[in-house]
């Protein structure tokens, strides 16, 4: 199963994250996903496979999060994901998926405990 980074490429950690896992001798898989978008499946997935909820993979600093409410301990599951998927950059990044689960790669040397 091959490694795949959802990767921002405008964020320093995302980039060391991938320039990690290639000096680890892997070829990551980079998905743009300000471009690509997200699923309601892709995500629900992504949240199964890991060790955090929506509410984890949830990016506040330079987001709509607060204006959209989101960060009131009384916003749903639902009401996140649905805007996660509206608003891709709600998602914060990297995300890490390997063949031993899914990470936020935050602290980056995360991203090698699923490769």
């Amino acid at each position: 199963m091959a490694v795949t980074v959802y990767h921002n490429p405008k964020c320093t950690t995302s980039a060391k994250t991938v320039a990690l896992l290639q000096e680890a001798g892997l070829n990551p898989v980079v998905v743009e996903y300000l471009k690509t978008g997200w699923t309601r499946e892709q995500l629900l997935d992504l949240v199964k496979r890991s060790d955090t909820d929506l509410r984890g993979l949830l990016r506040e600093r330079g987001t709509p999060a607060e204006d959209l409410g989101l960060l009131k301990p009384d916003a749903t599951e639902g009401a996140i994901l649905a805007a996660m998927v509206a608003h891709p950059i709600l998602v914060n990044r990297p995300i890490v998926d390997g063949p031993k689960g899914v990470v936020l790669a935050r602290p980056i040397e995360k991203a090698l405990t699923v490769a």
